[in-house]
């Protein structure tokens, strides 16, 4: 069993950054593909950025391309998100998860962190 704890949400101005964390432990040994989903009130989860079990591969939403870095440490059972240009858009409960397969952009994922809260003002 895998379980995630995320850190790092809070309230930012627009343009402003956050950096988001997720720690893992259990059967780490296991992941390979990670990623973040958000989810704004009323709306579906929604994919945000993915990574592979290297670090090697990662993808991302169209909507956070060139604003969003997404990293992950092994050594700490860390990913991170790195967010910067920050909108009020980017409002949402941010989950990590992991899965026993490679990274996805899909919500095809087997574990998933408790979600923490980004708000951003305008």
């Amino acid at each position: 069993q895998v379980q995630l704890v995320e850190s790092g949400g809070g309230l930012v101005q627009a343009g402003g950054s956050l950096r988001l964390s997720c720690v893992a432990s259990g059967r780490t040994y296991s992941i390979y593909g990670m990623g973040w989903f958000r989810q704004a009130p009323g709306a579906e989860r929604e994919f945000v950025a993915a990574i592979s079990r290297s670090g090697s591969n990662t993808y991302y939403a169209d909507s956070v391309k060139g604003r969003f870095t997404i990293s992950r440490d092994n050594a700490k059972n860390t990913v991170y998100l790195q967010m910067n240009s920050l909108k009020p858009e980017d409002t949402a409960v941010y989950y990590c998860a992991a899965r026993h397969g490679v990274a996805t952009t899909t919500p095809r994922y087997d574990y998933w962190g408790q979600g923490t809260q980004v708000t951003v003002s305008s």
